[in-house]
């Protein structure tokens, strides 16, 4: 079994202080660049930061809080969970992200995707009706720029380009995924671009999702691509016992699931649902570090996997109390992870 790098997400939910009240966002910014010098120090692989542009969450521009983490941190990949492109420039995403890249000595990584929530489409003047085709163009674009080679291009999105050179280069080029959310042609349109595959997988067993890495290696094989990563992104959060991590997560992620839920029509969260979800065949991955562990191992196993990120932070969860999580993740849950997939 390969070895598996296990990283951590954040869309930067503004969370409570200890006394229950609601933190503004810039302290929400300053402990997600906290607990992102917490996951360096306890050896995780990634710190993935969400963007959004909603009153839950603080990250709009997650560059600079990554950048942030940059210059505090010494190992741990720092990238985004994802980046809009299809309301973003290319151009100027290439050159935020290499100029973060410059700054972490190498170790920037962007998360692609379409976007679930559609906020950001109205606020910088695009019309939802483009959105297959936004994405399509920018990630075709964003696709030559990462060579770092002079650019001809011509789109309905954007202006064109001619012979355009972008500065600055990188030193080794910026690793580039594409979240998916389980559309077999976002699955093979990722493939077909050579993009590395991360999967959202917020509800369900992971296993449903074993015919999109299937499909994605063959499509990989047929135009004609090396080996690329498959990640997991999925929610959860550790504590010293199951019963421990489930009654503090339970109210945020309520709260959360509700709000959002009551704009998509989504029926009220549950303790029921969230103690399904908190089981073998959900999707959310909470609990003390062996049970936290043991799922993501069989996760990794089902999928050949090569890397999972905790979206650790859900809801209004303290600082605290993601710390604390954090740390169990790192020198806990992810040794005990790879002894599995060792013995196995």
């Amino acid at each position: 079994m390969h070895e598996v790098e296990l990283g951590l997400d954040t869309f930067g939910d503004i969370t409570i202080g200890e006394d229950g009240e609601r933190l503004s966002d810039a302290q929400t910014i300053r402990d997600i660049v906290d607990q992102a010098v917490v996951a360096d120090e306890v050896g995780l692989s990634f710190f993935g930061v969400g963007e959004h542009h909603r009153h839950e969450f603080a990250v709009s521009s997650p560059e600079i809080v990554l950048a942030a983490a940059a210059a505090r941190t010494e190992r741990i990949h720092l990238g985004t969970a994802v980046t809009v492109l299809s309301s973003d420039d290319p151009v100027r995403l290439y050159e935020r992200f290499a100029t973060l890249d410059a700054i972490s000595r190498g170790r920037a990584e962007v998360i692609l995707g379409r976007g679930s929530f559609i906020e950001s489409f109205p606020l910088f003047g695009y019309d939802l009706r483009d959105y297959e085709v936004l994405f399509e163009e920018k990630l075709d674009l964003f696709s030559q720029l990462l060579r770092e080679q002079p650019v001809t291009w011509q789109g309905t999105t954007r202006a064109s380009l001619d012979a355009a050179d972008v500065y600055p280069k990188t030193e080794h080029g910026i690793k580039a995924w594409v979240g998916v959310g389980g559309s077999p042609e976002s699955i093979v349109r990722t493939a077909r671009y050579g993009y590395g595959l991360m999967l959202a997988i917020i509800g369900g067993s992971a296993a449903r999702f074993r015919p999109y890495v299937d499909l994605y290696h063959r499509s990989l094989d047929s135009f004609g691509h090396e080996r690329m990563p498959v990640g997991v992104h999925s929610p959860g959060h550790v504590a010293d016992t199951d019963a421990q991590a489930w009654d503090e997560l339970y109210p945020a992620m309520e709260a959360n699931r509700n709000a959002i839920g009551a704009e998509r029509g989504w029926p009220p969260y549950s303790r029921l649902q969230f103690q399904q979800d908190v089981g073998p065949e959900g999707a959310i991955y909470a609990g003390s570090p062996e049970t936290v562990a043991r799922k993501i191992a069989q996760t990794v196993k089902t999928l050949g996997a090569e890397r999972f990120d905790l979206k650790y932070a859900n809801g209004t969860l303290s600082h605290g109390k993601m710390l604390r999580s954090i740390e169990l993740y790192g020198t806990r849950v992810a040794p005990m992870v790879r002894e599995m997939l060792a013995a196995s």
